[in-house]
């Protein structure tokens, strides 16, 4: 009886699922958003005073060059730094080849702008936000930080850290005011599927970073 009813509404019924499947992540990036609100923030000037700023990485050039977004985001972190928001700088990022160093990148373009370097430190394993959140805390000893990133990925960073034990606010760098449409639209389509993983992987797997060596502390 109940197998016939299911046919003779399996139109019905797909279509609830699909409309169940398609509002399930709106509404879970929709959580994410809210619950992170009054932790992010726009204005430098505005940050709460905290030790330790994180930038998190977001591409180079083959000649070392910043990518626009990472140029932002590093930007922003040296004038948080020059106003006396932040005393130190982690630098976050992907170091997963000997061609490719992006948090040294990160480091010089600071240095060049005024940071003294041993008022930089340097996590060569940051291969993802949830990464950078999980070795930022148990490698670096960080329990509380300004996350630095554009806006659009501030909510997950904000989250992802949170939920892995750093108290976190952010500064949320422009990307809809700075980049064209199909870069941001891109990179905010990209988020909504990975704010999904990083729910699943903070709540539910945990998983251990690539790599987990042993404490170094911010100097």
């Amino acid at each position: 009886m109940l197998h016939k009813w299911f046919l003779s509404h399996h139109r019905l019924i797909f279509r609830l699922l699909l409309l169940t499947a398609t509002i399930s992540p709106l509404a879970l990036n929709y959580y994410v958003n809210a619950i992170t609100s009054d932790r992010r923030y726009t204005q430098p000037q505005k940050i709460p005073t905290e030790r330790v700023a994180i930038v998190f990485g977001a591409g180079i050039y083959p000649d070392g060059t910043l990518s626009p977004m990472l140029s932002d985001r590093v930007s922003a972190a040296v004038e948080l730094y020059k106003l006396g928001r932040v005393q130190k700088l982690l630098m976050t990022g992907d170091n997963s080849r000997d061609d490719y160093n992006e948090v040294q990148a990160m480091q010089n373009y600071a240095v060049q702008r005024g940071v003294p370097a041993q008022d930089i430190t340097l996590d060569y394993a940051g291969f993802s936000t949830y990464e950078s959140c999980y070795r930022a805390k148990d490698i670096f000893g960080i329990k509380q930080a300004v996350l630095i990133t554009q806006k659009f990925h501030l909510p997950r960073a904000v989250y992802t850290c949170d939920r892995l034990g750093v108290k976190a606010i952010g500064l949320g760098t422009p990307d809809w005011e700075s980049y064209s449409f199909q870069t941001v639209m891109y990179s905010t389509l990209r988020e909504e599927l990975s704010t999904l993983k990083a729910l699943w992987e903070v709540n539910i797997t945990r998983p251990q970073p690539t790599f987990l060596g042993s404490f170094e502390g911010i100097k």
